[in-house]
């Protein structure tokens, strides 16, 4: 049995992160990534859930290298029958703001100077109240979900609200568009993959408006792909 989460979650917060970088311009997308997902719903490394690394591990407390074990971390969701779809926007808007600063560099040198050098960017955050939705795929039910997480560069308060919960949906076979946010990496081993949408962000580009052949859930008019699973390159 496949039990289906539809969630919505809801910005109390401006969120960042940098999809793109244009010059000054950082611009976050109206999309969260799976990956930043389960870290920030507690999938990762939790006994609860049945995702625990390493006993021994110091992951929750202490990470050694700033370099991603994403491949190791999302492995355990798979062992646990556990996937999470990227979030696309339910209703969102944009906020630009400038930050400025002045070449200070003559404070380490220690010397004297007349220049001030000032330096400026620009940030597009998504506004707070905006909502995304999502689904989380599971082989058993849930009951450690949190209400509240954080995400993005500033770690953002979000609110996580499931507004429905299905376990008696059957997967039916056929072609069809699955218009949310899929990562293509999940999609294209089991899924023969026709035609779709980029959306190009950092660590794995997402894909939308997919026409695919396989398994699909009719999740109140959504085709949500039936055997999803996290795969890496």
């Amino acid at each position: 049995m496949t039990v289906i989460y539809q969630c919505e979650l809801e910005l109390h917060d401006h969120l960042y992160y940098a999809t793109r970088e244009l010059g000054r311009l950082y611009e976050t997308e109206a999309v969260i990534h799976n990956y930043a997902l389960c870290y920030a719903l507690g999938f990762v490394d939790n006994q609860k859930y049945g995702t625990q690394v390493d006993p021994q591990s110091e992951y929750r407390y202490f990470c050694r290298e700033q370099v991603p074990q994403y491949a190791v971390h999302l492995e355990t969701l798979n062992r646990a029958g556990i996937y999470v779809t990227p979030a696309g926007s339910l209703g969102h808007q944009s906020t630009l703001h400038t930050w400025k600063y002045a070449n200070n560099a003559y404070h380490v040198e220690m010397e004297q100077t007349s220049k001030n050098i000032p330096s400026f960017g620009r940030v597009k955050e998504i506004a707070p109240e905006s909502k995304f939705g999502f689904y989380i795929l599971s082989r058993q039910a849930l009951t450690h979900l949190p209400r509240w997480i954080r995400l993005g560069k500033w770690m953002s308060k979000a609110e996580v609200v499931v507004k429905e919960e299905f376990t008696k949906l059957k997967p039916i076979q056929g072609t069809d568009v699955c218009s949310m946010p899929l990562n293509p990496l999940d999609v294209m081993f089991r899924y023969q993959v026709m035609s779709y949408d980029v959306i190009n962000m950092p660590p794995v580009s997402l894909i939308q408006n997919v026409r695919l052949s396989g398994n699909f859930y009719d999740v109140d008019g959504v085709k949500l792909p039936a055997e999803m699973q996290f795969r890496f390159s």
